[in-house]
């Protein structure tokens, strides 16, 4: 494990240097299906990159985004920007045409490196705004002071003839990356990080979860989301392990062979993933008969079925997990409590783009099924506004984590960090996130403070915990719990099964339209009464509508925003009858 003291300074080049002296020869970066490359060989294609940049006019300060999906030379991309004192700007690979257009504007980049599926989202992007572009593949300058080229590759070009890089002075606190968020508030914000920020969150983060040059990580979230970036990317390669990423989108057809031929021993994930597993594939087995239901829901007999569940889910990722890491939103209790029955290895961490990002979390051994785990050493965390008989209140933060602000951003940047007015005193960041701490050092996570609804009575109404149990329900894939005029509204997706089969009895027979409406209004009725059999009264359900897909961010989560009911974000929402008064 590299500890601070191994560094020169908490910089991506004292890391870059580090890893590439002692690890020159092991395995780094690679495709599934390709060989590998060694860190030495990254080292130079590294330096390659830093001398075609830097022929180009790119100096420190610069800012360049890299646009693509995670590839082994994404991370080149990135130490050619760092190493020089640039300031990589990362952008989603779903962002579309005229988001990247806005963030690269915001930001001043002045070039950009795409990904080969990529480029056709850039190139309607007029050269005045974006005059330097770069194929992330080869290294093919497309775009050279806003004019068009005819290049092919520079990948093995003999880059001897170009100047020697100069030594740059790169500072702890200098920004290494503007990332600019995909939240499910709306508006994305470009999140300000030093290297400080980055490499003193990837050396914490060890203290959770231990990684060796022994370690192979298959990583298949976008390297541009900084959960996967700080742990996935920068922890692996500071400590000698080995990533493999996929050459084609993270789906089942994609992933099973990929577990199989890599046989990880390190993967990171987002709970949505391990919910529609369990959803999909282990509650189905279990309850297919009604004998087997019956034996499924005694405790006993559960325990041991989960256990045999679990070691078929440890063979299906490959049969060398060590630690499967669980991040970027709340996980299902009744998930977790499969997990830690099965004796699966998953950690849970918890934290947000703004403080790069890990606050909180455990590795495998420490699990709390329903909690997140202690706070990350060197980070200082309170409870501020908490309700006096619950606890529960927002969870504010300070750390050498915690980014430097909102770029071009001083009235909301000083808007999310306490005054001296605030009970905690000034220049803690505001996460936004309720939580409660136990015996001052356990987090627990309860949902986002802007999500909280204000019941009839006075009472906190949590939309996470509702949709935790409406995502239990055999017929509901997701759902989202908001608010209208009249109460409490569960906006559902149903399953690709249900969906099916009301979509082919329409097609088949049309003048069934009207006992088809009714067959729905009858499945949301019944939807509505099994979460309201299992919630409090106050967190009672008015009326189920369903939605067709949810939109969602990188990581998975649904952009909230799109659906406030009050404010009429109805987005691809419908409405049925409800013929059920329960």
């Amino acid at each position: 494990m590299i500890l601070a003291k191994d560094l020169e300074s908490l910089t991506f080049p004292s890391v870059f240097k580090s890893s590439l002296a002692k690890f020159k020869n092991r395995n780094a970066l690679s495709f599934v299906n390709s060989s590998p490359l060694t860190y030495a060989q990254i080292g130079q294609r590294t330096e390659q990159l830093s001398k075609i940049l830097v022929s180009l006019g790119v100096k420190k300060g610069d800012k360049i985004a890299i646009y693509s999906n995670s590839t082994p030379h994404w991370g080149v991309a990135c130490f050619a920007i760092v190493n020089l004192g640039a300031i990589a700007v990362p952008l989603l690979p779903d962002f579309t045409e005229g988001e990247v257009e806005r963030m690269t504007e915001h930001a001043g980049v002045t070039g950009i490196i795409v990904g080969d599926k990529m480029i056709n989202r850039i190139e309607p992007i007029s050269s005045e705004k974006l005059p330097l572009l770069i194929r992330i593949s080869d290294f093919a300058v497309l775009r050279k002071d806003g004019k068009a080229t005819d290049e092919k590759s520079r990948l093995d070009m003999n880059t001897k003839g170009l100047p020697a890089l100069e030594p740059v002075n790169v500072q702890e606190n200098d920004t290494a990356s503007i990332i600019y968020t995909s939240g499910t508030t709306g508006r994305s914000k470009g999140v300000e990080l030093s290297h400080k920020n980055l490499i003193w969150c990837a050396l914490q983060t060890q203290t959770m979860q231990r990684i060796n040059p022994l370690d192979r990580c298959l990583s298949f979230l976008p390297l541009s989301h900084v959960y996967e970036f700080t742990l996935g990317f920068v922890m692996q390669f500071m400590n000698g392990s080995s990533v493999y990423y996929l050459e084609r989108p993270p789906t089942v057809s994609s992933l099973l062979p990929a577990f199989k031929k890599i046989r990880p021993t390190v993967v990171l994930s987002v709970p949505v993933i391990m919910e529609k597993i369990y959803k999909n594939k282990i509650i189905p087995t279990f309850t297919k008969t009604k004998r087997m239901k019956k034996i499924y829901g005694i405790r006993f007999f559960q325990k041991i079925l989960h256990r045999i569940a679990g070691r078929s889910l440890k063979k299906t990722f490959g049969g060398n997990i060590k630690f499967f890491g669980i991040g970027g939103a709340k996980v299902d209790p009744v998930v977790e409590k499969f997990l830690k029955d099965a004796k699966f290895p998953y950690g849970i961490g918890y934290g947000l783009t703004e403080t790069s990002p890990l606050l909180a979390g455990t590795g495998p051994s420490s699990t709390i099924p329903g909690t997140i785990g202690p706070v990350m050493r060197g980070v200082d965390m309170k409870i501020i506004n908490a309700d006096p008989v619950t606890h529960v209140g927002e969870i504010v933060v300070k750390g050498e984590n915690v980014m430097k602000g909102y770029y071009k951003e001083p009235e909301m940047t000083a808007a999310v960090f306490t005054t001296k007015e605030d009970e905690c005193g000034e220049g803690y960041f505001k996460t936004g996130d309720l939580g409660l701490l136990h015996n001052g050092i356990w987090l627990e996570l309860k949902g986002r403070l802007k999500n909280m609804i204000l019941g009839a009575g006075g009472e906190n109404i949590y939309p996470e915990d509702i949709e935790f149990v409406l995502n239990q329900h055999p017929d509901v894939s997701e759902s989202l719990v908001v608010e209208d005029e009249k109460g409490l509204v569960a906006l559902v997706q149903l399953n690709d099964d249900k969906k099916t089969l009301f979509q082919q009895a329409v097609t088949a027979a049309e003048h069934l339209g009207e006992d088809i409406a009714y067959s729905r209004a009858a499945l949301m009725g019944e939807i509505k009464f099994y979460v309201n059999n299992q919630v409090n009264k106050f967190s009672k359900i008015g009326r189920v509508q369903t939605v067709e897909e949810f939109e969602k961010t990188a990581s998975k989560k649904i952009k909230r925003y799109l659906y406030n009911l009050r404010n009429g974000g109805n987005k691809n929402v419908s409405e049925e009858k409800d013929d059920s008064k329960k």
